[in-house]
Parts: C-alpha cells; structure tokens; sequence
C-alpha cells in the first residue's frame, strides 16, 4: 500500500484525497486544535505530531509521499509580501528540512535509488509565489525541492524573468513539475486558482502525475 505524511494538515485535505484512491496517510503535523479534532474524527488510525518545527524528521514513520500546503500569507498578493523570508510562508523551509531527515534515516538504513522514502513530495500554495520577491522565491522553491535529491543543483530564473503557470524540470535521476489549477473545474461552486507541485526524487514521473489524468 502507498502511505501518506501530511505536513501543514488543516482539517485533512491531502490525507482524504488520499483516502479516495487507495493511499494510507499514517500521519500529520497541524497546530490548530480544531483542525486537529476534525481529521481524528476523519481519520481516528493517523497519527498527530503537532508543530512541524519541533519534527525530528528521523523518527517519523517512512512514507512514500510528503504533502503540505505551507502558510501563504507571506506569498498572497493580498499580504504584505514578505514572501520566503516571513515568519510563516518561510516554514516552507521546515518542510523541505523534514523530507531531508527522513531520507537521509532511510540511506542510513541502508535504502538505495527509487526505494528512498519518500518518493514523491506534493506542494500547494497561492499564485502569488510566481511573483514574491519578483520571482526569486518560486525559484527557491524548485531549487531547495531539487536539492533533495541533487545537493548540486542550481535552478536559475525564468528566461524573460516571468514563470509561466505550467512547467516541468527534469534532472538525471529526478524532476519537478508545476500548474495552477482552478477548484471551479474541480466541482467547488467557487474560484479559487492554487499552484500544484509534485516531486520524483527517485525518476521523471513527475510530469506524469501532474498532468495525465487517468480514470480510477
């Protein structure tokens, strides 16, 4: 079975889409005590680690995919757009610090190549990280997100100084692939326009993922 880490877990939007195509999230990090009583109604098995920044991401059980919408407040256009260097969008940075401990415990323990856990990481945040900090924070991102698998990566900005909506990169043995999408096509009586990002850290499937869809 494919096992889920949800990081920045709110009332469990990840864990249930997980749940809806056979994924088991075994656990989450959330601060917010309502959002906590929501998904341990939801998902009564999933267990709560609380603050991400106090994880140790050495001692949290392995799973094949890391999700988390990160704090955007320091990214939105409608803020004050302090963009990575905020308080709160900056706990990206947590997130990426996570998924380096827990691959690292997985190499430690002697796992090797695609069988690294985890696999796969799921990012989602508000268009306006394209244009925080006039670009260079959507490029942190791709960079600190390569770097997990690559420590010599080097992502440079956009050619005319502008990211597009959609994009993809593929390194040797990883990739990244990026698009906004729109919660009114997705049955939500409502716009609401959110970057998605997948990483392979283990091959180049992450263009697959984001944009085949496939009938399950």
């Amino acid at each position: 079975m494919i096992t889920l880490g949800s990081l920045f877990d709110g009332i469990g939007g990840f864990p249930e889409a997980a749940r809806r195509v056979g994924i088991k999230t075994l656990w989450a990090s959330e601060i917010e005590p309502f959002c906590i009583k929501v998904t341990k109604i939801r998902f009564p098995d999933m267990k709560h680690y609380g603050d991400i920044a106090k994880i140790n991401g050495s001692e949290l059980e392995p799973v094949d995919i890391i999700t988390g919408g990160s704090p955007c407040q320091d990214l939105s256009i409608a803020g004050k757009r302090a963009g990575l260097a905020g308080e709160r969008s900056g706990l990206f940075m947590e997130m990426i610090r996570v998924i380096r401990e827990l691959r690292e415990h997985e190499k430690q323990n002697g796992r090797t190549g695609i069988n690294i856990r985890p696999r796969f990481m799921v990012w989602e945040n508000v268009p306006g990280a394209f244009s925080s900090n006039k670009g260079e924070d959507f490029r942190a991102v791709l960079e600190e997100t390569a770097r997990i698998a690559d420590k010599t990566v080097v992502i440079p900005g956009p050619p005319k100084g502008k990211w597009n909506t959609v994009g993809c990169i593929l390194g040797d043995s990883w990739s990244i692939a990026w698009r906004v999408l729109d919660a009114q096509y997705w049955g939500v009586p409502q716009r609401r326009r959110r970057i998605f990002l997948v990483a392979d850290f283990g091959g180049q499937s992450a263009p697959e993922v984001l944009f085949k869809r496939k009938g399950l």
